[in-house]
């Protein structure tokens, strides 16, 4: 029995919730603040734990999950964009026999036979910045960074400055949009980081560091001081597309003048494209540019076109990793650090050394259970494995750890002193001290200000502290009486007239601000961006769901609302049960004025509706013909019941259709539903 298969339902779901927290804070480092905290090995093995657990209790999948996210929301102060087709993830295979998989994936869900032929497309996957290239008339118009899929910056004058990237093309069609990878090359990024070494200036993890760091610049002279590089991989909006392949099409783009990695190769099967992995991993060396590993891609566009996406990632792509880079070093001590939400987390700091060029010094050891399975202590010798970002992970021992007691856990806050807790069926062990606790109060106030909560511009971290030192502010409520100190300002180092009005301003404009992003916030264990705008959607308002967190029956309230389980639910009732977090949430109402939810959920003929496929379906597979039903807005549901709104019934149907029948519940047959489909 697998370790996954060993959880129970709570468990799970507090697993799952600890995996949403860790993911979306990598996420936040490696896509914003392009410094990511832990290794692309580390990450993936988050993901696909957090896939298991979804694979095992489906039912628990919540609407903010990371397996329906890509990337991050993009909080930088460059201009936002949203794309016309969304910049999908990819998802990961790590071995041949994962890759055979996905190959057999895609045959089933177009219902093809086994040995049908499909072709695949395979090329290296660069260690870059996602970007998009929007091209009207033949010129380019605006360039943008992926962020959350959905929304990414406006870095239009900085990819000006690429040479790789066309300005002008001969023989586009009226809209074209462009999508590949920014990067730097090897050698490129190693003169940079001498130079900037020389000049006193941050010197660069790696090369995806420095191409990121240099394309998200507000000033397009820095980018063009930069050695960026540009390949072209793909597209997106496109007013006509001018062949019926993926290689046909990229062949096409490198004749309007774009740069294509030189090992794109066309497989005729996967097994081909699995030798073009072993070529690519030989070649790796010599590329003279960082690559993670490969991307096989389904050749013909209408393959394409119907296997369609999950929520994250297209079903016709599969990025096969390659294994992590490993080194042995001493662990030289275990530090504690703090974070928002009085989490105690051991972090390991490592006698530096190089691991892929790159010369690392700390690791993460998320947990003390981390630490008693690992049975590290200060002084061991360790094996820890890189994959591209700047800290790794310890995959092994090498000291003797045999007959050592469990590590000691802290009992007190090395911070502020207070008790330091775990809570029952909890691995975590957290800081009591809530708002009194210099680390939480700083980490708080960050997250309130925060682009994704209430996006205060001039309020940033170095802001926060100052202010947090002066006594100014110590509670969020407390940043809508700065006005007060408005004189006291003028006369502090880098503070002008105008930027301390323009502070102000942002602060007197959060007024009225969305009550979602304002619940969020408010950081309250488990409740993410998603989340707080379900419960907005639920309650009404702020103060409606601290009403009902205090009813008697808050709990059954507070679950009946869409991706709201007990966890959550139970947080939310702890966080009101708190006098000062009711108080402080009073002031802040009091002060900030958030708005009540509006709707914005446009309703389709579809929406909301529940939809059952039974029998055998001749013209789609059945997760096409689900794919279809989610597209249309539908939720695609595996039992019939009295909320079932339709029933699509292949031939061989039974017992569904006989109880869709009893329950006079509308039916139809897999001709009509595609005509619907089609109707859409």
């Amino acid at each position: 029995m697998s370790d996954v298969e060993q959880l129970s339902e709570a468990e799970a779901a507090n697993r799952l919730m600890r995996l949403a927290k860790a993911i979306a804070r990598a996420d936040a480092a490696y896509h914003d603040r392009d410094d990511p905290e832990i290794s692309d090995a580390e990450y993936d093995a988050l993901v696909g734990e957090n896939k298991a657990i979804e694979a095992a209790f489906p039912h628990l999948v919540r609407e903010d999950s990371p397996s329906k996210k890509v990337g991050h929301m993009p909080t930088s102060a460059l201009g936002k964009v949203t794309h016309a087709r969304p910049m999908l993830s990819l998802d990961n295979g790590f071995d041949a026999e994962e890759v055979r998989d996905f190959a057999g994936r895609v045959k089933r869900f177009l219902n093809l036979d086994a040995d049908a032929p499909v072709a695949f497309t395979a090329e290296p996957k660069i260690d870059g910045l996602s970007c998009s290239l929007r091209y009207e008339g033949g010129k380019l118009v605006l360039a943008a960074t992926r962020g959350d899929g959905s929304v990414g910056e406006d870095v239009t004058p900085n990819a000006r400055t690429i040479a790789d990237i066309p300005k002008t093309l001969d023989g586009a069609p009226a809209v074209l949009e462009v999508r590949g990878e920014v990067y730097m090359a090897t050698e490129d990024f190693q003169a940079l980081n001498a130079r900037q070494e020389a000049a006193g200036d941050k010197v660069f993890a790696n090369p995806r560091n420095a191409a990121a760091g240099s394309f998200r610049q507000k000033d397009p002279k820095v980018t063009a001081a930069r050695p960026l590089r540009f390949f072209a991989h793909g597209w997106g909006e496109i007013s006509e597309v001018p062949n019926e392949t993926q290689a046909e099409v990229v062949a096409w783009l490198e004749k309007l003048g774009f740069p294509v990695d030189p090992m794109f190769t066309r497989c005729e099967n996967i097994a081909e494209a699995l030798e073009q992995y072993d070529r690519i991993a030989e070649a790796r060396p010599s590329l003279g540019y960082e690559i993670d590993g490969v991307v096989y891609k389904v050749d013909r566009l209408d393959y394409q076109e119907r296997l369609g996406q999950v929520a994250r990632a297209p079903r016709w792509a599969l990025a096969h990793k390659f294994p992590a880079e490993q080194a042995e070093t001493i662990l030289e001590a275990i530090d504690i650090q703090v974070g928002r939400t009085g989490k105690l987390t051991p972090v390991g700091r490592l006698k530096p050394i190089g691991v892929g060029g790159v010369v690392v010094s700390n690791v993460t050891l998320h947990n003390f259970d981390e630490i008693d399975r690992l049975g590290v202590r200060p002084g061991d010798k360790v094996r820890i494995q890189r994959a591209g970002d700047v800290i790794p992970q310890i995959v092994a021992n090498l000291s003797n750890a045999s007959g050592r007691d469990p590590y000691p856990r802290p009992d007190t806050c090395p911070v502020c002193d207070s008790d330091a807790v775990a809570e029952e069926s909890e691995v975590d062990i957290r800081c009591t001290g809530g708002l009194i606790c210099e680390a939480q109060r700083f980490e708080r106030l960050k997250h309130f200000v925060s682009r994704g909560a209430m996006d205060i511009d001039g309020l940033g971290e170095k802001s926060v502290a100052e202010f947090l030192e002066l006594g100014w502010i110590e509670k969020p409520s407390d940043i809508f009486t700065l006005k007060a100190h408005r004189e006291d300002l003028l006369g502090r180092e880098g503070w002008k007239e105008k930027s301390i009005d323009n502070l102000l301003a942002a602060i007197e404009a959060r007024k009225g601000f969305d009550p979602g992003r304002f619940l969020f916030g408010l950081g309250i264990r488990h409740v993410g961006a998603v989340t707080a705008k379900d419960l907005m959607k639920g309650f009404g308002s702020v103060s409606g769901l601290m009403e009902v967190a205090q009813a008697d029956d808050a709990l059954a309230q507070l679950v009946s609302v869409d991706g709201v389980g007990e966890v959550v639910a139970q947080a939310i009732i702890d966080f009101f049960h708190e006098p000062h977090n009711r108080e402080e949430v009073a002031r802040l109402i009091e002060r900030a004025a958030p708005a009540d939810y509006v709707s914005d959920v446009q309703e389709t003929a579809w929406s909301g509706k529940t939809i059952v496929f039974t029998g055998k379906l001749e013209s789609v597979s059945r997760d096409e013909a689900k794919a279809q039903a989610e597209r249309m807005g539908a939720k695609a549901a595996g039992s019939v019941s009295s909320k079932t709104d339709l029933l699509v019934a292949g031939p061989g149907a039974g017992s569904k259709l006989k109880k869709a029948q009893d329950l006079g519940v509308q039916v139809m047959t897999e001709e009509e539903w595609l005509a619907e489909v089609a109707r859409g």
